[in-house]
């Protein structure tokens, strides 16, 4: 985009672009402005106390995700979207059921977002359709939609268009939608009237801080990823520090006991589009099921998931840790029986995680003397 901007001031091209949004299955649509300089303080900081971990492309985008126009030349506003995740036939007390379900060993745990299709290609088709029928509407203008999928300020970029604010566990809240949302953006060259941001309302609550399993939320608002189950299960591609291992217990990709906890959420909506209803494979798996997956059977029950992109290796690496615990907890030889059938087969970062957990268990049931 290098054109001169276009300059859109009627409040009629942002309901007509809400409406339009509501129509492909958007909560929400805020508009932002692109001068984030008083977020680059934050986020150098941030990467120096290396809280990214070995998402080494953080370092070296750096606080180009603070500079929107340098990401795509042209750019004036960004456009930003919500689009509730939460599955279609979730019932109600749905948080109580996901921790019911932490609490069984046996049973695997799978983050509420990942358990139907990518988010990914969702989002990004549907960012795409909203912007060439806003151009129907204004004709052909410059832009580029993004998904989690460049160096952009997502949280940063909502919070000041209106989608929510900033919680304490760093995800955008909203006292309509709580947080079990996904954000998009659409980078333009028009300039779109922009929305104003809402305040915080999270007053003295540190429920999301005290609930994490291994207290990555180092305060308020900051977080270390290096500790976070999400980032350890999903980004991580090495071995997983032996010493949060056992903390893990039974979430073999993601976690969201920050969000579980939330009171905002008893207000999370539920998911318009059919795309987020929860998988079959995924809707009350136990971590034996999934263990005897070939790598053939994970990538068919992966196809079109956000869970495809972590590999069939971290996928086993994850279920090791997972099983391990679950050894340790129960005591059940069914547990340790799996883990040393597949030991001589498996890659050494997955015998590694398979030695521990063997080991762990081996000496809560077995101790010497």
């Amino acid at each position: 985009m290098h054109r001169a901007p276009v300059v859109v001031g009627e409040e009629s091209v942002l309901a007509s672009l809400r409406r339009m949004a509501r129509e492909l299955g958007f909560s929400q649509i805020g508009v932002a402005d692109i001068d984030l300089a008083s977020a680059e303080p934050g986020l150098q900081a941030w990467l120096q106390q290396g809280f990214h971990g070995s998402m080494g492309y953080m370092a070296r985008h750096g606080v180009r995700r603070a500079r929107p126009a340098e990401l795509v030349p042209g750019t004036v506003r960004v456009i930003t979207a919500r689009m509730d995740y939460l599955p279609r036939a979730l019932t109600e007390g749905w948080q109580a059921v996901e921790f019911e379900r932490l609490a069984r060993p046996h049973t695997a745990t799978v983050s509420l977002y990942a358990r139907g299709r990518d988010y990914h290609k969702v989002l990004r088709a549907r960012l795409q359709t909203l912007a060439e029928r806003l151009a129907q509407q204004l004709g052909p203008f410059g832009h580029r939609v993004f998904t989690d999928s460049a160096p952009v300020l997502e949280v940063e970029l909502a919070t000041r268009s209106g989608i929510g604010w900033r919680g304490k566990h760093t995800l955008v809240l909203s006292r309509e939608a709580g947080s079990m949302f996904f954000l998009g953006e659409i980078y333009t060259d028009l300039a779109l009237p922009l929305t104003e941001p809402v305040d915080a309302h999270c007053g003295s609550c540190r429920a999301c801080i005290d609930v994490c399993p291994t207290q990555a939320i180092l305060g308020e608002r900051r977080l270390d990823a290096r500790r976070c189950i999400s980032y350890l299960t999903i980004e991580h591609d090495g071995p997983i520090p032996v010493e949060l291992r056992p903390l893990m217990g039974n979430r073999i990709y993601g976690c969201d006991d920050c969000q579980l906890v939330c009171p905002w959420n008893k207000y999370a909506q539920r998911a318009s589009l059919p795309d987020f209803d929860t998988r079959e494979a995924f809707d009350a798996p136990t971590l034996l099921a999934l263990w005897a997956w070939s790598e053939a059977d994970f990538l068919q029950y992966t196809e079109g998931s956000a869970i495809r992109r972590i590999g069939h290796e971290r996928w086993r690496r994850n279920l090791a840790v997972a099983l391990g615990n679950a050894w340790r907890e129960t005591g059940n030889a069914a547990f340790a029986q799996a883990l040393v059938a597949a030991r001589d087969g498996s890659s050494a970062l997955v015998r590694e995680h398979i030695d521990w957990a063997v080991a762990q268990a081996s000496l809560a049931h077995y101790p010497p003397g």
